[in-house]
């Protein structure tokens, strides 16, 4: 089993790749996808939350209000750091039993938004970042996905630097120009991941 992990800032594109890898064969564990299950109407991982941050961050049918806790967090690090502790551990559980069910010459994908900061790279034996321009970054939130530029500015400066990021590459996937260039570069990967594994 070869274990992969795949980071980028947001607006990166590393979503894309990870949807690519997988559409390839890839075993894809998102922790993205992962940290909305864990606090879920119900689970004890929500429980959690609730205790930390107050009732006001659900929505009237129970669910988490991701913008209200969000406003909360990026804009406080002592806060996000108190989100991260909940989070975070139960990820890593559900991560594992995930990865735990790949077979011996499977590519398990490790979806991580923050491998850099959470000092995640020693766990993988490789780590893959999608890399843009914190300009092409900005551009592609306030245009794909309706933020204004101050909050997407915000959110770049709560995560790691560009710098800190390509500090832990193994391989680095260039995502400044359109799709068309990134899948190419992806379908090399994949098949050097499969060489790799078969390794």
């Amino acid at each position: 089993m070869l274990k992969v992990g795949l980071t980028g800032g947001i607006g990166a594109g590393k979503s894309e790749v990870s949807r690519l890898l997988g559409s390839y064969g890839a075993v894809v564990v998102d922790s993205d996808l992962i940290a909305r299950e864990v606090v879920a109407p119900g689970t004890p991982g929500l429980a959690a939350v609730v205790a930390e941050f107050g009732p006001e961050v659900l929505l009237p049918d129970g669910a988490l209000d991701r913008p209200k806790l969000g406003g909360i967090v990026f804009a406080d690090p002592a806060r996000l750091a108190a989100l991260n502790a909940i989070v975070h551990p139960l990820v890593r559980e559900r991560s594992a039993l995930l990865e735990a069910q790949a077979g011996p010459a499977d590519v398990v994908l490790h979806d991580v938004p923050l491998l850099a900061e959470n000092g995640l790279a020693p766990l993988f034996d490789l780590v893959v970042v999608v890399d843009a321009a914190d300009a092409t970054r900005v551009d592609r939130l306030v245009r794909l996905r309706g933020m204004a530029e101050g909050e997407a500015r915000a959110r770049l400066a709560a995560q790691a630097s560009r710098e800190q990021r390509l500090a832990v590459a193994d391989v680095v996937l260039d995502n400044e120009g359109p799709l068309e260039r990134l899948e190419p570069q992806v379908r090399a990967l994949w098949q050097q991941l499969r060489e790799r594994a078969a390794g």
